[in-house]
């Protein structure tokens, strides 16, 4: 079982979190391609999820903060490999950290390939 991340932005790359997609061969590596995104929420949104955090729950505000990270950090990794002349990513994994305690770090890489499918 792989899983495909399938964003609007650009659909022309194929991105996977396996090592091969079955059914092709890779043809050509470019190597380790990045997607690297920081943000923080302003001032008052950081002090509603101070309170939310005092009863529990989730921080809705910190949840979409994430998620759009995410998407956008993983756009910008396939426009470098789109750049490479790649048509697919392999090996893709995300990685987050925080930055000064007030802004939130996401990082979308994997290894830019050229595939096609197997005769």
């Amino acid at each position: 079982m792989f899983l495909v991340y399938n964003y609007a932005m650009n659909d022309s790359i194929l991105v996977v979190t396996t090592n091969d997609v079955p059914g092709y061969e890779v043809v050509k590596v470019y190597g380790e391609v990045v997607g690297v995104l920081v943000r923080s929420r302003n001032l008052l949104s950081n002090i509603g999820a101070g309170l939310k955090s005092l009863v529990g729950g989730e921080i809705g505000a910190y949840t979409k903060l994430l998620s759009d990270s995410r998407i956008e950090a993983t756009e910008r990794m396939k426009k470098a490999a789109a750049e490479k002349g790649a048509n697919a990513i392999l090996m893709m994994r995300f990685d987050t950290g925080d930055i000064g305690g007030s802004m939130n770090e996401v990082a979308a890489y994997g290894t830019a390939v050229t595939i096609r499918p197997v005769k």
